[in-house]
C-alpha cells in the first residue's frame, strides 16, 4: 500500500494500513500496525528535527518480551541527540524459534522501509541482554545491517559469524555483568576476522547502561559512516567527540580507573584514525600501560578472571548434578557460596567487588536459564522446577515469588512443613500482602490450619482465620 508523507510542525501525517494517522516527533508511538493482514504492531520514534526530504540512520532494538515502546524508551535520548530513527517489534519472544523471531523482524523492517525515508547503508540493530544478542544474529540472516548495539550481552553464536558478511559491532557492558569477561573475548574474536569493533565499559552490573554511553555508541556508527563515505565528513563533529573522549580518558586515569582509562584509548586509536594522526594517543597509552598502577591493576584482574572462570565451572557442574538428583542437601553448599561472594562484595579491593557481583548474577542468570529450559519440556520436571526455586530464595530472597511457587506445590503435595518454613522465611523477608496469601493456588486446607494463622498473625499482626488452642 502507498503511504503518503506531509510534513507537519509536530508530527509527520501520512496513510499507515490504510488509515491516515500523525506520527509525533520526539515522542514514541507504539502499536503501528505492521500491514493490513497480520496483528503485529511495532512502536516508533522520531527525533524532532526528522523531515522526509531526506534519509535517516535507524537503529532496530529488539526485546524478547515484545516491549517495544519499553525497549525505545532506554535508547529515545541518545537517538534525540544523535538523529536516529528508532523502532522495535511488540511481537518478538525469547521462547519461540529463532526462524519465528526473524520472520517478525523482517516484516517490521519492511513496514519501516515502506513508512520511513531510511538510509539504506545506515541500518543498524541493538538491544539489552537478550535482545542484545538476538541483535547479533539478524545480520547473518539481513545482508544490510551496517551495525550492531549490543548492551549487556555477548555475541549471540561466534560459529554463524561470516568475514564475506562483517558489520560493526558495539558493545556496551558493565564491568561487574557477568557476560563482561565473554564480550572481552568476543572482542578477541572479532578482531581475528577484522570485524570492526569497539567495547564501551561503564562502572555497573547487568543493568540498561547510562545514556550516555549510548548516544557514545551511535556517535561511532556516525563516525563510521562518515570514514566510508556514506555521509559528507564533519570535521567540527569529529574534533568535537575526540576532545570529549580526551577529557574522559584523563577523568579516567585521575580518578584510579587505568583500565578502564587503557580500554578507552585502545577504541580511540580505531575510530580515529581515519580522520588524524593518532600518534598522540599511542603515546598517551604506552605512558599509561608503564604506570605501575595499570600494571597492578591488570595483572589482578587477570588473576580474577581465571579464578572466576574455574569458579563458573563449579557452578554449572554442581547445579547440573544437583537438579538431576533433587539435591536438597546441598542447599547449604549453595548459601556458603552466596556469603562468600558477600565477602568478595565488601572486599577493599575494587577488582574483588566486580568480580562478587559478577558471579552473583552468573549464579541467577544460570539458575534462571535452567529454569526456562525445565518449563519449555514437557511434561514438565515439577521436582526439579522446586529445587530450583527453594535455590533462588538463597540467591535472591526479596525475590518474593519463588517462596509463593514452593508453598503452593508443597501445600499440594502435602508437604506442610515444607510450605510453612517457606511460609516464614517469606514473612521473615518483609512480604505483606496478606490477601494474596489467602488465595494461593493449591493451599485451601494448609491455610486454614492453626499453624498457618499463627504464622501470619506473628509477623503481619492478624491473620484470617482464629487460631484455637486446646
Amino acid at each position: 500500500m502507498k503511504r503518503i508523507f506531509t510534513v507537519l510542525a509536530v508530527g509527520i501525517a501520512l496513510s499507515v494500513s490504510g488509515q491516515q494517522m500523525t506520527l509525533k516527533k520526539g515522542l514514541i508511538i507504539d502499536s503501528l500496525p505492521v500491514n493490513d493482514s497480520i496483528s503485529e504492531t511495532f512502536s516508533l520514534y522520531l527525533p524532532t528535527n526528522f523531515e522526509v526530504s531526506k534519509v535517516w540512520p535507524v537503529l532496530f532494538v529488539f526485546d524478547m518480551q515484545g516491549r517495544g515502546k519499553q525497549a525505545l524508551s532506554m535508547f529515545a535520548k541518545a537517538a534525540e541527540e544523535q538523529g536516529y530513527v528508532l523502532a522495535s517489534s511488540n511481537n518478538l519472544q525469547d521462547s519461540v524459534p529463532l526462524s519465528k523471531n526473524l520472520l517478525v523482524t523482517s516484516r517490521m523492517f519492511d513496514a519501516v522501509f515502506s513508512l520511513i525515508p531510511i538510509h539504506k547503508k545506515r541500518i543498524y540493530t541493538g538491544g539489552f541482554s537478550h535482545g542484545g544478542r538476538f541483535s547479533t544474529l539478524v545480520p547473518t540472516f539481513v545482508n544490510s545491517i551496517a551495525g550492531v548495539l549490543a548492551c549487556g550481552a555477548t555475541l549471540g553464536n561466534i560459529d554463524v559469524l561470516s568475514s564475506r558478511n562483517p558489520f560493526h559491532f558495539v558493545g556496551i557492558v558493565g564491568n561487574s555483568d557477568y557476560n563482561y569477561p565473554q564480550v572481552l573475548v568476543a572482542k578477541k574474536v572479532l578482531d581475528r576476522m577484522k570485524f570492526p569493533n569497539e567495547v564501551l565499559i561503564f562502572e555497573g552490573g547487568q543493568t540498561w547502561p547510562p545514556p550516555v554511553d549510548i548516544s557514545n555508541a551511535l556517535e561511532v556508527f556516525t563516525l563510521e559512516a562518515m570514514a566510508r563515505g556514506h555521509i559528507p565528513k564533519d570535521s567540527m563533529f569529529v574534533q568535537n567527540k575526540y576532545q570529549k573522549d580526551l577529557a574522559y580518558v584523563n577523568e579516567l586515569y585521575t580518578n584510579n580507573r587505568p583500565l578502564l582509562a587503557d580500554n578507552l584509548l585502545g577504541e580511540m586509536l580505531e575510530i580515529y584514525r581515519p580522520f588524524k594522526d593518532t600518534d598522540s594517543i599511542k603515546d598517551s597509552r604506552k605512558t599509561l600501560r608503564k604506570s605501575r598502577l595499570f600494571k597492578t591493576r591488570s595483572r589482578e584482574q587477570n588473576a580474577l578472571f581465571f579464578k572466576e572462570e574455574l569458579i563458573k565451572e563449579d557452578y554449572e557442574y554442581y547445579l547440573e548434578e544437583d537438579v538431576i538428583t533433587y539435591n536438597y542437601n546441598n542447599l547449604g553448599w549453595w548459601n556458603y557460596q552466596m556469603e562468600e561472594l558477600q565477602k568478595f562484595q565488601k572486599s577493599p579491593n575494587i577488582l574483588q567487588q566486580q568480580m562478587g557481583r559478577r558471579l552473583e548474577g552468573y549464579i541467577k542468570a544460570l539458575v534462571a536459564d535452567n529454569i526456562d529450559a525445565i518449563k519449555a519440556t514437557a511434561p514438565q520436571d515439577t521436582e526439579a522446577l522446586n529445587f530450583l526455586w527453594m535455590l533462588n530464595t538463597i540467591i535472591d530472597p526479596q525475590a518474593y515469588e519463588n517462596y509463593l511457587k514452593i508453598i503452593s506445590y508443597n501445600a499440594k503435595i502435602d508437604d506442610y512443613g515444607t510450605a510453612l518454613f517457606y511460609l516464614e522465611e517469606l514473612l521473615k523477608n518483609g512480604y505483606a500482602d496478606r490477601l494474596k496469601l489467602y488465595n494461593l493456588e493449591d493451599t485451601a486446607l494448609l491455610r486454614i490450619t492453626p499453624e498457618f494463622n499463627g504464622i501470619v498473625e506473628k509477623y503481619l499482626e492478624k491473620a484470617r482465620y482464629d487460631i484455637i488452642e486446646e
